[in-house]
């Protein structure tokens, strides 16, 4: 086949692949043996983006701009997203972007006007930085998931469905870690125990204090900021601004890298209510809302195994909700097996092959893409520029789309970080931050047990002092009389009787 003949016929195909019925996002131009090939546009359906997704690539290859570029295109067509920003290099998207002489070289080779623009950004946090706080109850976790946070055996987490179970019962409300604890230690008491062993069961001490340990564990990494109320309200993350374009969350968690119990704390809280509240959508022209998860093998390098089994768990189930998750990360083999299956959408940058280890990644990598006439898959992973990425997804019928070498549009926004001023100004033009602003600390377990451990302290005192009362009256009581009352004194009385009718017998004998 002539040169002309392969570029028509590639042509033909990528734009044949890449053309969708219903919303679609353009998130770049296709390439062949190195260059743009005019009027061939790769475009993501929107339809699919429930079917989750891949950012991967070598260090400085350009992932986080792609994602940025995504998540801005999935703003301009009223799609919510909500970012996990790990490294904090995501806020740009508040501003707008600045024109260079290489965006409009690039955008000129992929035949789409760049226009800069910005985009309705909220920050979150959970650890008490910059933004609104989000926050949630024990209560609200429940048993299951409670214990799964703290990585409980099976016997540790019967005692947290007790707990639970007795704060229920006595309508305790358990809204922060405190009150947790609160009630873990009043069911070893002595008070607790005389209360709770013939309705519930003994408790272990021992059991309790390793359970006070992991407790203690995730509160020395900020979860004490975490729990508690106004509880965040996950319908907040589904909104859109007055002109339609869909609000971009931000959660700044980049001072809580070495945090991994905070962050599996946040992450399967989020997940499960989402799970649990949104409705079963089918098949929907577009998705509710979109999770990116930035720098996903750091996550995923000091997971938990509670939180790799539950992050499965949603990404086989989350879809039927109309929500995507669209991981961000540097190999593909970073994410577990389970997960990676799961993918709909792969966007792959460079790679680097410096190793062995390095050869061998990418050889696996090659091996999880359609195969394609038009490519050395393997050849093309080493030799992408920056900014550039092969890229598959899901047409609507959700067959895979033919591997493209794709030239990537640059964002519209600001590809740098706000100063803190203008991160201030973020926080104080946030439409739900007034909402959650104020840590509200209603009467709960706490207060109430402490209430209820002082009333039985007061009652022990009074009998306490009623029995010493008891005592000190004994004490000013006649010897003998209190002698002659116990079973001894009466057996000594009945024997003096008996002496002395035998000797009043015996006189009476000698006179007769």
């Amino acid at each position: 086949m002539s040169s002309e003949n392969h570029i028509s016929d590639f042509k033909n195909t990528i734009s044949k692949g890449y053309t969708f019925k219903g919303e679609f996002m353009t998130i770049g131009g296709a390439m062949l043996e190195g260059a743009s090939v005019p009027e061939t546009l790769v475009n993501i359906p929107l339809s699919t983006l429930n079917r989750h997704g891949l950012i991967a690539g070598a260090t400085g290859t350009g992932k986080t701009k792609t994602l940025q570029g995504i998540v801005e295109q999935l703003s301009l067509n009223g799609v919510p997203t909500l970012l996990m920003d790990i490294k904090g290099d995501l806020s740009g998207l508040a501003a707008k972007g600045k024109s260079h002489p290489k965006i409009d070289e690039r955008h000129d080779s992929i035949g789409v006007t760049w226009t800069e623009n910005s985009f309705p950004v909220e920050l979150l946090s959970i650890s008490g930085g910059d933004g609104v706080q989000l926050r949630s109850t024990v209560t609200e976790f429940g048993p299951v998931l409670f214990s799964r946070i703290l990585d409980l055996n099976n016997t540790q987490s019967g005692i947290v469905s007790l707990a639970f179970k007795y704060a229920d019962d006595r309508e305790y409300p358990l809204i922060d870690l405190k009150d947790f604890k609160t009630i873990l230690q009043y069911l070893v008491s002595d008070q607790g125990k005389k209360e709770t062993e013939s309705d519930y069961g003994r408790v272990s001490k021992a059991s309790v204090s390793a359970i006070m340990r992991k407790i203690i564990e995730v509160e020395q990494q900020g979860a004490d900021s975490f729990f508690g109320e106004e509880s965040f309200d996950v319908k907040d993350l589904m909104r859109t601004d007055k002109d339609g374009k869909g609000i971009v969350n931000i959660v700044r968690l980049s001072d809580i890298q070495d945090k991994p119990l905070l962050f599996s704390t946040f992450m399967l809280s989020l997940l499960d209510e989402i799970f649990e509240i949104l409705p079963e959508e089918g098949d929907l022209e577009k998705p509710k809302l979109v999770l990116f998860i930035d720098e996903a093998h750091l996550i995923f390098r000091n997971a938990t195994k509670t939180l790799l089994s539950q992050i499965d768990l949603v990404i086989k189930l989350i879809r039927s909700k109309g929500v995507g998750v669209i991981f961000c990360t540097q190999q593909p083999s970073d994410l577990p097996a389970e997960v990676l299956s799961q993918l709909g959408l792969k966007v792959q940058h460079a790679l680097r092959a410096f190793t062995a280890k390095d050869r061998k990644n990418i050889k696996l990598t090659a091996e999880n893409y359609p195969i394609t006439k038009y490519y050395d898959t393997k050849e093309e992973l080493t030799n992408l520029g920056i900014g550039e990425a092969l890229i598959t997804c899901l047409n609507s019928k959700g067959v895979p789309t033919p591997l493209v070498r794709t030239l990537l549009c640059a964002p519209a926004s600001r590809m740098d970080i706000l100063s803190q001023k203008e991160i201030n100004d973020v926080i104080a033009n946030s439409t739900i931050g007034k909402k959650y602003e104020e840590l509200m600390d209603r009467e709960s377990a706490f207060e109430l047990l402490q209430s209820k451990m002082k009333r039985q302290e007061k009652e022990l005192r009074k009998n306490q002092e009623s029995k010493s009362g008891n005592r000190r009256a004994k004490k000013e009581s006649n010897p003998l009389e209190d002698f002659m009352d116990t079973s001894a004194g009466r057996q000594v009385s009945r024997s003096m009787v008996r002496v002395v009718e035998r000797g009043i017998l015996g006189v009476l004998k000698k006179l007769f």
